[in-house]
């Protein structure tokens, strides 16, 4: 079994899951590359899986299944057209072909009704979990986005984490702005930079990883708190410190 990113738009992965000729993809915004993908590996689409409704995760999906008479997983509390299966925290998703079942993990924060999927190993957790980064506020509110990183890191270290995007560089330029003298986010910086002058991806990253370098799973850390109230955090609380870093971001 692997698990490859399609490249898609400017900066998105399409992750395709790939086993013994079968193919589930998770958030195809572009049907395009997916379909190109697919017959240039030999592989049939078994199933499409869906994290939120923004355009550049879903737009691709009534083309698909134009081809493809397969199931399409996504969020219950969301209205995504083409979603044959809507899912809610503890639902659990069975793709034949690829492995072991996926449990779904609300994650409100950037839309209302995100949701994440887990296995052993593996989250596939769209605009939420970033490279030393998380997705903006778009519907919900800090407290929802902070309650949902919390989720995701409690997982156990070593689950490599799919994100949606290729924004790790700009994302860690901001965490070592928050922290810098984090020496695991430097060293995390140099291996971002030479991947990425080489044109590869800097995802997956793993769950250890990110509660070792991403400003957002660090809000308790004093150095993190300190920053943030040199930024309008009204405390040194982790959802006031969150909340202060989330509006830095948007604005840095």
């Amino acid at each position: 079994m692997k698990t490859f990113g399609i490249p898609a738009f400017e900066d998105n992965y399409i992750w395709c899951i790939e086993h013994n000729g079968t193919a589930a993809v998770v958030d195809p915004g572009d049907e395009a590359p997916v379909l190109a993908h697919l017959a240039h590996n030999g592989l049939r689409l078994g199933a499409i899986l869906v994290t939120h409704h923004h355009g550049d995760h879903s737009g691709g999906i009534a083309a698909l299944v134009q081809r493809f008479d397969v199931p399409v997983f996504g969020p219950a509390g969301e209205d995504i057209a083409g979603v044959t299966v809507k899912l809610r925290e503890g639902d659990t998703v069975n793709v034949p072909g690829i492995g072991a079942p996926f449990s779904v993990i609300d994650v409100p924060g950037h839309t209302r009704g995100h949701i994440a999927y887990y296995r052993p190993n593996q989250l596939f957790c769209g605009d939420t979990l970033f490279a030393c980064g998380c997705g903006r506020l778009f519907e919900g509110t800090a407290a929802q986005m902070a309650g949902s990183l919390h989720k995701l890191a409690q997982l156990p270290g070593d689950t490599e984490v799919y994100c949606a995007h290729e924004y790790t560089q700009s994302n860690i330029r901001f965490a070592r702005a928050v922290e810098p003298e984090n020496a695991a986010l430097s060293a995390r910086s140099g291996q971002v930079d030479d991947l990425r002058a080489r044109r590869l991806p800097t995802v997956p990253s793993t769950i250890e990883l990110e509660r070792a370098t991403n400003p957002f799973l660090r809000c308790e850390v004093p150095q993190v708190a300190a920053t943030a109230r040199s930024h309008g955090a009204a405390d040194s609380s982790p959802l006031a410190v969150f909340a202060a870093l989330r509006e830095w971001k948007n604005r840095f």
